[in-house]
């Protein structure tokens, strides 16, 4: 552990949990083979869930070719607890998390690491960019998870707009000085989702830096069918705000809770619209405000796109994500609430 290469650069670890990633892994393991930072230096870690697909065998022919290549089992499958047993086994003091749905720029691990010293940070990321695929769906999918009018002031989703470094409250994935686990901790276990943003969250709030430098760049590969699209949008707010049972971290901006006042303000619509049939007009003053929006920036990305056939499509996305997203959370926070605290002192 601390072992320095000629650059005074430090080694560095590279975790993968995964599970079941046969389309995707093999992608992602050739774009950090063909990064610039030297192999002798390098460790990557692939903790898998016990995948039943082909995901093992693809694993076992990197790890016969390469022996900084490492596999570790992980019968519980949860993503934080194969995030935690990559770092206990990692032997360097650079830990550098890696999502199998991407591949990532040549020069990712060497400007994340030379960022990290560099910036003084305690967590660095770059840039997600988005593969949009081939077919109608799976391109507005792309745009979507990438656009602001979805994202909001997400940086690593919709880039800074310019090369400046700046700070931010999380980054996709992230590369993290050892002893910041040892400081504030590891990944809350308890949180199948967002323990990547209640774990940055916890980092600022013990004083520590989050940086994103938009000149690194990844590309990442969102679930391209509807249902499995829906899903994920909803699991993700949903966690985000059950995740309140399972720790003290504060870890809402104002950006979340949008969707939630929107969806609120049909139930309430309905409520006062049935009440007094005048209300109506002001009730659908922002749910039309909110699709002429809607409207607005699908038109605008499919003639950017030179596709304005895809522009009913792009609105129902956005609609599906706010929407989704809003039922989410309301759930998730009903449901933190009345199952009350489950918070390990």
């Amino acid at each position: 552990m601390g072992k320095k290469i000629e650059n005074n650069l430090p080694c560095v670890s590279i975790i993968i949990p995964c599970r079941n990633e046969e389309k995707y892994l093999g992608q992602c393991l050739d774009s950090l083979l063909a990064n610039d930072y030297c192999k002798k230096y390098l460790e990557i870690i692939i903790v898998d869930g016990i995948s039943n697909d082909n995901t093992r065998e693809i694993i076992k022919i990197y790890t016969q070719r390469y022996n900084f290549i490492k596999i570790i089992d992980n019968p519980k499958f949860i993503k934080p607890i194969a995030l935690n047993l990559g770092i206990r086994a990692a032997s360097f003091d650079i830990i550098m998390r890696v999502d199998a749905h991407a591949i990532y720029a040549s020069n990712y691990i060497s400007k994340l690491v030379e960022g990290l010293y560099k910036y003084k940070a305690d967590n660095i990321g770059g840039v997600r960019g988005t593969n949009y695929g081939n077919t109608i769906l799976s391109k507005a999918i792309g745009v979507i998870i990438s656009h602001p009018f979805a994202a909001g002031n997400a940086y690593h989703r919709t880039g800074t707009g310019s090369k400046k470094i700046r700070k931010v409250d999380t980054v996709f994935c992230g590369c993290y000085r050892r002893d910041v686990f040892d400081r504030i901790g590891y990944f809350n276990e308890k949180l199948i989702r967002t323990q990547d943003r209640e774990f940055n969250a916890r980092l600022i709030e013990k004083g520590g830096t989050i940086i994103l430098d938009p000149s690194v760049k990844c590309i990442y590969f969102p679930r391209t069918k509807f249902k499995d699209y829906c899903k994920w949008n909803y699991l993700c707010a949903f966690w985000l705000y059950y995740a309140r049972r399972f720790t003290k971290t504060k870890m809402l901006s104002i950006r979340n809770f949008i969707p939630l006042l929107f969806v609120g303000w049909h139930l309430i619509g309905l409520i006062l619209s049935i009440v007094s049939p005048n209300l109506i007009p002001f009730v659908l003053i922002p749910i039309i405000i909110y699709w002429s929006l809607a409207t607005f920036f699908s038109i605008k990305v499919a003639w950017k796109q030179k596709c304005l056939q895809n522009t009913p499509i792009m609105a129902i996305l956005f609609g599906v994500t706010h929407y989704g997203y809003g039922i989410g959370g309301i759930i998730g926070l009903m449901k933190a609430i009345l199952l009350g605290k489950d918070i390990q002192e």
